[in-house]
């Protein structure tokens, strides 16, 4: 039977024990699990559970709260300003960043001045660059340690940076030397050179790298930890897996939202006014595309009076073009994101994706073909003007099939070469995804198609 962990929580804070026997049996449960009944609480209830875990517990345990904001709002602000001390400087700043703008300057007020200058060092960077994204729990040796000394410097930072798996080594002007495994220090014999175990040429990054250019590398290493340095090496913070995860994370949100034709991701606290600004810009460029191919339809009026019937399928057509360059755009995207590509792979991707294009509008155009013939045969429905036959219920066919066998083609050849482009003018390629090039391929297709329907039966414009 599964154990039912929020009900046991609820349990022990409903219980009459003491609260540091409270705290006791709540510290052998994960901070997720609870947040989970944190969230539930009244005001008055989180105060008291914050008086039994203590600040810095109490600090883990919001950081899993679905609305951190409101938790902190309903604590005293020295309280709050208590609690924040005791995080790492990263979580410090997603926590301040939740709160009210006068409730965040009233509990920086109250921080202590070293914490302080720890959020500054990092809020200093702009969300888009690395630094934003490092924190400050690490721990260094210096390269002229012996084992033992570096393994006393170990267990004394320990018990403020709980980071411990990786060591991070400075040398005699604290720039970055190396790194040191933890496993390898406790291994290693008193009278080892410290040096043998050191790894030189471990990777480190410069705080004003942008994340977008070293996530691909740090998913490649997956690592516990990468140093960040400043322009003289010098390690002022370290990125951790965790940190890599939320940035992950982050990109999913942004690429879902450029899916929607966004730049970026919205916030749901954000003004209306705000994100009207973000969605404007492209829906202008959706507009004008989209007035282009209202324009072009207009100019294929004959070709529609004098077969009607084509309108039926133009739907099939313009979908399942869009289709086609969607997935050769989502493919092209992966391969720009997670990898530096050189001009033959981009060139063997374009002539592969063409080729894909090719092979399925084949398949689709033929299944296409003759269920189209055999609808028009039942149907007996043709040109206009004249009477229905065979011959016309086969060019009426083989509209749809050629249309489907071209458009699939030149559609999955635009859905790998526009994002190409986007990334040679330094435009993020997943911004050419969802209605951008969907209605760019719409308006290839609508034109292959109506161009295919008035070449088959000569209507003249």
């Amino acid at each position: 039977m599964e154990r039912d962990y929020l009900q046991e929580i609820e349990n022990i804070l409903a219980s009459s024990i003491s609260d540091s026997e409270k705290k006791e049996q709540l510290l052998q449960y994960h901070e997720n699990d609870i947040a989970d009944v944190l969230d539930e609480l009244e005001p008055d209830e989180q105060v008291k559970l914050h008086k039994i875990l203590g600040d810095e517990f109490f600090g883990d345990v919001i950081l899993h709260a679905e609305d951190i904001g409101d938790v902190v709002e309903n604590l005293d602000a020295e309280d709050a300003a208590d609690i924040i001390e005791s995080m790492d400087a990263d979580d410090a700043i997603d926590v301040l960043e939740e709160l009210e703008d006068d409730k965040r300057a009233e509990i920086v007020k109250l921080m202590d001045s070293d914490a302080v200058n720890d959020i500054r060092a990092i809020a200093k960077y702009d969300e888009d660059e690395l630094g934003s994204k490092m924190t400050n729990n690490f721990i260094t040796i210096s390269n002229t340690d012996t084992v033992a000394t570096a393994m006393k410097k170990v267990i004394a930072e320990a018990a403020e940076n709980d980071n411990v798996s990786t060591i991070f080594v400075l040398d005699e002007d604290e720039k970055l030397f190396g790194e040191l495994e933890l496993r390898d220090l406790i291994i290693a014999r008193k009278d080892t050179d410290l040096s043998k175990i050191i790894k030189t040429n471990y990777p480190h990054y410069n705080a004003k790298s942008l994340v977008a250019d070293v996530l691909p590398e740090l998913k490649e290493y997956a690592l516990d930890s990468y140093p960040i340095v400043d322009d003289d090496l010098h390690l002022i913070g370290v990125i951790t897996l965790d940190d890599v995860i939320e940035v992950l994370d982050d990109e999913s949100g942004e690429d879902y939202a450029k899916l929607a034709g966004l730049i970026e991701e919205e916030d749901l606290k954000e003004s209306v006014l705000k994100s009207v600004f973000k969605r404007i810009p492209w829906l202008i460029i959706l507009l004008i595309l989209g007035l282009i191919q209202s324009i072009s339809m207009s100019g294929f009026e004959v070709v529609v009076a004098a077969l009607p019937i084509i309108v039926f399928f133009q739907t099939l057509v313009l979908d399942m073009a869009g289709n086609a360059g969607t997935q050769s755009l989502a493919v092209t995207i992966r391969l720009l994101s997670t990898q530096d590509v050189s001009k033959k792979e981009l060139f063997k991707s374009i002539f592969k994706e063409i080729r894909v294009g090719l092979i399925n509008g084949l398949i689709l155009g033929s299944l296409s073909f003759g269920v189209v013939m055999l609808y028009l045969l039942i149907a007996d429905k043709g040109v206009k003007t004249d009477a229905f036959e065979i011959y016309d219920a086969l060019k009426g066919a083989g509209i749809v099939g050629l249309a489907l066998l071209t458009a699939m083609t030149l559609s999955s050849f635009i859905g790998t070469i526009v994002p190409m482009i986007f990334m040679k003018i330094k435009v993020d390629p997943a911004v050419a995804s969802g209605p951008f090039i969907t209605t760019i391929n719409d308006v290839t297709a609508m034109l292959i198609y109506y161009g295919l329907a008035a070449l088959l039966f000569n209507i003249a414009f």
